[in-house]
């Protein structure tokens, strides 16, 4: 062997040492990588969640997300130089179980500066239970990581300031909006890592719904098949093994009861949910709106390409407002869309028909006061819903298993509705927060069917006489 070659084979043996030295290098490297991972650590949101199943992989983003912050090393964002954090687990049990043998386990030992323990020798943490690791970070400086759990109760997670915390699984909502208050004044940030075993709690209002439209919102779904390192053949005897009602969560790490009702569940936010573009002015379609006066008046911007494809790219939703309120924002909308008028240069949409009717408290229709205020509605739509649901469902997922329809991610509360729309009794929708999905529904059903006839004129009717005259002779 000559020199050069040993010369490689020491650089080699260097780095497979320093590779078992350090798991933090080996994670998601080489040939094959957890797509998902890799998309949770590069959201820039400061309220971020992962709702995985079973061996998914999604402890390991909390714990190398907590790494790389602390020891300043993040690979996708801009690292502070001195960083202080909670670690938040159920129970101290569960805590050296999983998130705190997670955090050894990808830990340097080089740098860690001392641990402080609530149980055990720090000489083997692992062993006991930590309280605290502390960290000299990439800067020369420290950071801390503390750990917590939520036996502690609502008042032990007060008082401190925190650049994040990272709740291993789901905690009882009062510790989690006490940390939400912890992380407030450095303007830090929560993520979460989760199975989601205990139904719709309030994470699947505050997050997966994000019923408050907050923009710093993130979240993920992750199931068996996006961790690429899982055998196959192991994870079929598993799925035949487990009960249908967990396989939602444990599989898929879906809600235990979002499908139990759930009206759209074709609906995948990942498919159907695109960032907005500026769409060819051809492809303007109509404009749908669900009138409400106390209850919010929902309107959407529809558009449709050459291959049939639906996108619903802007949003006006608003409760107890006027009549002219809603003419400007639709026109003002409109306006900055660039939007199609009619040839007297009202702008033109569908409306539900119970609009037409006249009320005691009113002596002109709501069609008649969007008329009044520029906006010219038709009223003439199918409103049979079943029919509707059906042919919304075929758009969202067809038979071939595409999608033809995409909601840009700004009409936020289309996108709420469409996640929570459910059955009732009698197989039909439940009555609440549907304002959305009743515009959706008369949009779609609207598509190739022409609600108003062309008066046929005088010579185009002897035309058609004079061709079946000529077929009853031939």
């Amino acid at each position: 062997m000559n020199k050069n070659n040993i010369i490689k084979l020491i650089k080699l043996l260097k780095e497979i040492e320093k590779r078992n030295l350090l798991p933090l290098l080996k994670y998601n490297t080489g040939k094959i990588v957890h797509e998902k991972q890799i998309q949770f650590h590069k959201s820039t949101k400061r309220n971020r969640w992962v709702f995985g199943g079973n061996r998914t992989g999604k402890t390991e983003c909390g714990a190398v997300e907590t790494i790389w912050i602390s020891l300043g090393i993040h690979p996708f964002k801009q690292n502070k130089k001195q960083t202080e954090c909670w670690v938040v687990s159920l129970s101290t049990r569960v805590q050296k179980e999983v998130a705190q043998a997670k955090i050894l386990k990808y830990l340097p030992k080089n740098y860690i500066q001392d641990i402080i323990m609530t149980e055990g020798k720090k000489s083997a943490p692992e062993q006991g239970v930590i309280e605290c690791i502390v960290l000299k970070n990439i800067f020369g400086l420290t950071s801390k990581i503390w750990f917590k759990s939520c036996e502690e109760g609502r008042e032990k997670f007060q008082g401190a300031s925190l650049d994040f915390v990272w709740f291993d699984e789901e905690p009882p909502e009062d510790i989690y909006n006490e940390c939400k208050m912890r992380v407030l004044d450095k303007c830090g940030e929560i993520f979460g890592t989760m199975t989601p075993l205990k139904g719709l709690t309030f994470i699947y209002n505050e997050i997966y719904l994000n019923n408050s439209n907050d923009p710093e919102v993130f979240y993920e779904f992750m199931s068996w098949e996006d961790n690429p390192f899982l055998n196959k053949k192991e994870l079929e005897r598993l799925s035949n093994t487990l009960p249908k009602d967990e396989i939602e969560s444990r599989k898929y790490g879906r809600f235990s009861s979002i499908d139990c009702g759930l009206i759209y569940t074709e609906f995948d936010p990942s498919v159907n949910v695109i960032e907005p573009f500026n769409i060819p002015s051809d492809w303007q379609d109509n404009i749908s709106i669900d009138p409400g006066l106390s209850n919010p008046l929902s309107c959407h911007w529809y558009a449709k390409d050459y291959d049939g494809n639906i996108y619903v790219v802007a949003e006006h939703y608003a409760s107890n407002k006027t009549i002219e309120y809603h003419s400007n924002k639709i026109k003002e909308i409109s306006n900055n869309l660039k939007w199609k008028t009619a040839s007297n240069g009202m702008i033109e949409t569908i409306i539900d028909s119970a609009a037409n009717q006249r009320t005691l408290s009113s002596q002109k229709s709501v069609v008649e006061l969007f008329y009044e205020n520029g906006i010219l509605c038709n009223s003439n739509v199918n409103k049979d819903v079943l029919s509707g649901i059906s042919k919304v469902k075929s758009y969202l997922k067809n038979i071939n298993g595409t999608s033809k329809l995409f909601i840009f991610s700004n009409c936020t509360n289309m996108i709420r509705e469409i996640k929570s729309y459910r059955w009732g009794g009698n197989d039909s929708p439940t009555k609440h927060d549907d304002h959305s999905m009743d515009e959706l529904r008369y949009y779609i059903m609207s598509i190739n069917n022409k609600f108003e006839t062309t008066k046929k004129s005088d010579l185009l009717k002897n035309k058609e006489k004079f061709i079946k005259l000529l077929k009853k002779r031939l």
